[in-house]
């Protein structure tokens, strides 16, 4: 059973000091000269017992005078008026209550005990996408004004698990099961804090909801094992997107590396030539200057230069006087044994 948050606890003492002045006055036993001043000191008693209440450290008390609110009372003894003038309920505002969907709380711990119980009615919900999800969840809520808390609505608990079931299938309802199952649990219970409390402040009740939270969801057990070879093959195919990223982070950068350094060397060879081609047609331009100042000088430099640079690579040379008019038409040059040599 869930603890109630407010509390009204009849006085014991006063209680019995009631039924001892009633029985006094049906009984026959003190002499009557005496009856009054028993009945004046029991009337005294009651009246200095029942102007005294406590409230504990959890609590703030809730002072009633005829049955009309008047004020609140913090922690520690406090004195009222008597004879049931003034009448005091405590309610626990320094404690964060706890109400359960789906399961119960049977003996909380480190090994905490769950209910066996069915309570399907409360955890099967509809998805947006006409599937079934099995959700357990839980509402912790604090009480801040206790006299709005006690007189504002008839059955607090019962309107909360009613707005709480209310909230929680109208946001399922609009969600597919896999955000409910997987991805976006978080953010669908701060949806569900945040419609809950503001239907809570409409009502106002004094109440202010710390937190929802989903426990646990699942697919109903018709369907569980089926359910898991569908995420078994999510997770999979998440894994082989994983390694195709991966591997395209490995290849991709390293074939752009390599275009990259093709288009430098097409550049640079690029450039080399112009380079060459622009000297080239800077020295043509030199020369020819130079040849139309001096042609004549300018042609035998040109074939000296010529020369020097066949001469090396000529494997014979032969030096024959202009004036010698003895040389045969075909004369074997190259039969001889002293070939590379000069004649």
């Amino acid at each position: 059973m869930s603890q109630t948050p407010w509390e009204h606890r009849p006085d014991p003492l006063e209680q019995a000091l009631r039924l001892l002045s009633e029985r006094i006055k049906r009984s026959s036993g003190p002499p009557k000269n005496l009856l009054p001043a028993i009945i004046l000191f029991v009337v005294l008693v009651m009246s200095l017992k029942s102007a005294f209440y406590k409230v504990d450290t959890e609590e703030t008390g809730v002072l009633l005078r005829l049955g009309r609110f008047t004020k609140t009372a913090p922690p520690g003894l406090h004195m009222k008026l008597p004879f049931g003038i003034d009448e005091i309920y405590r309610v626990k505002t320094g404690r964060v209550l706890k109400e359960e969907f789906g399961f119960r709380t049977e003996a909380p711990g480190v090994r905490t005990v769950y209910s066996k119980k069915d309570f399907n009615e409360e955890s099967l919900t509809l998805t947006g996408d006409l599937n079934v999800c099995d959700v357990e969840w839980i509402v912790q809520y604090q009480i801040v004004s206790p006299d709005k808390f006690l007189f504002n609505i008839a059955d607090p608990r019962a309107t909360i698990r009613d707005l709480s079931e209310a909230v929680i299938r109208s946001i399922i309802g609009n969600a597919n099961v896999s955000q409910v199952l997987t991805t976006e649990r978080a953010e669908l219970a701060m949806k569900a804090e945040k419609e809950l409390q503001k239907i809570l402040d409409s009502y106002d009740i004094g109440i202010r909801i710390v937190t929802v939270k989903f426990q646990d969801v699942n697919p109903p057990e018709a369907v569980k094992a089926a359910f898991n070879e569908v995420n078994e093959a999510e997770q999979q195919r998440e894994s082989l997107i994983f390694q195709a990223r991966e591997l395209y982070n490995q290849e991709v950068p390293k074939a752009r590396g390599v275009a990259k350094s093709l288009i430098l060397e097409a550049e640079g060879y690029a450039l080399e030539r112009l380079n060459r081609a622009y000297g080239e047609t800077e020295r043509f331009n030199a020369l020819l200057s130079e040849y139309s100042k001096a042609p004549e000088v300018t042609r035998q430099r040109l074939y000296l230069e010529a020369i020097e640079k066949v001469l090396p690579k000529v494997e014979e040379i032969y030096i024959v006087d202009k004036q010698t008019t003895g040389i045969l038409p075909l004369l074997p040059l190259r039969s001889g044994s002293a070939a590379g040599g000069v004649q």
